[in-house]
């Protein structure tokens, strides 16, 4: 059965540490992003979008931005795909 069976996404979602959150702009907006989107494409690479809050607090929308080259967000990125497989790997099933 597995080889029949289709798995069309694999995400997770990962806090970014303060020390490597940043600031965007959107629409005049500004944004803090504090939390990473990462995929496993299915070529095995890796894709990811940060998502954050509006800088100036309130109820803004939960807006998506590209996520900087930086050596520092890459590593968080694949240490944070790593963790997530050793604990798909070790799942225990439903219930």
């Amino acid at each position: 059965m597995s080889g029949d069976l289709e798995v069309s996404a694999l995400a997770i979602n990962v806090t970014i540490p303060e020390a490597l959150r940043w600031t965007d702009t959107r629409r005049g907006e500004a944004f803090t992003l504090t939390t990473l989107n990462v995929r496993l494409l299915p070529d095995g690479r890796l894709a990811a979008k940060a998502y954050g809050r509006p800088a100036g607090g309130g109820r803004g929308a939960y807006v998506s931005f590209p996520v900087p080259d930086r050596p520092e967000l890459a590593a968080l990125i694949g240490t944070a795909a790593g963790r997530a497989g050793t604990l798909w790997a070790a799942h225990r099933g439903l219930g």
